[in-house]
């Protein structure tokens, strides 16, 4: 028998570089930009809250101080806390009759505009009809629409209706101003919702009205919430509107309007401490309110891109 001649082992060849190599480097490549942009955007945002936060603080600080203090030390804390600066401008410079005036306007008009609103967005979001797509971009045109661009129209207007220095003429210009942001954003979130839930209830016997109100609205209830606290801060923090509605009564002048008479008077009387109360009481509340929800908000911009 001749003998088995075994062979030299062969060297292991390096395996040449596949098309799954350079995936991974691109994939790799890929991350490291998402990093980098994602480290400017937290750059971005921590430069964005020092900007909003600081001078907030600062308000708040500088309520508690007199006015010696606010141009003598104006970034220390207080000496003591003076609460007598909210009780007088609550109180001498009327803060309290002004809040109450906003509480009033903005409750009025947010429940106005919510209504309106979301009727006008179902329709045009669940029904097809002729003239559909030109009444959705007529009320979304009116994002684009300057306010200061119809304060003079908008006065004859009002005074012709004999609505002018009412709190009625506020809240209406309010809704208008309102809706077009209102439908926008709703006739989105109103296309996510499922259609086989509105077709049960219309075979259940649903009218139209009745399918409206106790079936779809609940179903956009975060939508609701998220739209109606945009709407909230925006009317309640408006100067240009009330300020040409209701120059010639004082007595129904909201919030913006006798912080900025307090601003105005402040350069003579020199009570700055009043009216930095006076914007500490303006503001707490739509921070108190946007805190309580947060969530919701959140939840309703994002469950449209999710559905």
């Amino acid at each position: 028998m001749n003998p088995q001649t075994t062979l030299p082992p062969t060297p292991a060849a390096t395996p040449p570089k596949t098309a799954k190599s350079g995936a991974a480097h691109r994939r790799g490549g890929r991350r490291s930009e998402v990093r980098l942009f994602a480290n400017l955007g937290h750059v971005a945002l921590a430069v964005w809250a020092v900007i909003v936060i600081v001078p907030i603080l600062w308000t708040f600080l500088a309520s508690f101080k007199n006015t010696t203090e606010i141009f003598s030390s104006p970034w220390t804390l207080p000496a003591e806390l003076r609460f007598e600066n909210y009780a007088r401008a609550w109180n001498k410079a009327n803060v309290g009759r002004y809040f109450l005036n906003s509480v009033i306007v903005v409750t009025f008009s947010t429940f106005g505009t919510m209504l309106l609103g979301s009727m006008a967005a179902y329709v045009l979001a669940r029904y097809k009809f002729w003239g559909n797509r030109a009444i959705y971009y007529l009320f979304v045109s009116g994002l684009a629409f300057p306010v200061f661009l119809a304060l003079v129209p908008l006065f004859f207007v009002v005074k012709n209706l004999g609505l002018l220095d009412t709190h009625t003429g506020v809240v209406l210009v309010y809704i208008a101003y309102s809706l077009p942001f209102t439908v926008f954003f709703l006739a989105a979130f109103f296309k996510t919702l499922p259609a086989s839930v509105a077709e049960a209830g219309m075979i259940d016997g649903c009218s139209h009205t009745r399918l409206f109100f106790q079936v779809m609205l609940p179903m956009a209830k975060p939508g609701l919430i998220s739209v109606g606290i945009f709407n909230i801060i925006g009317q309640w923090g408006q100067y240009q509107l009330p300020l040409v509605l209701l120059s010639n009564a004082k007595e129904k002048w909201v919030l913006t309007q006798g912080i900025a008479d307090i601003s105005v008077n402040a350069g003579y009387e020199a009570d700055w401490s009043g009216l930095f109360a006076a914007l500490t009481i303006a503001i707490i509340p739509m921070i108190v309110v946007y805190a309580i929800f947060q969530r919701q908000i959140q939840s309703g911009l994002t469950s449209g891109a999710v559905k």
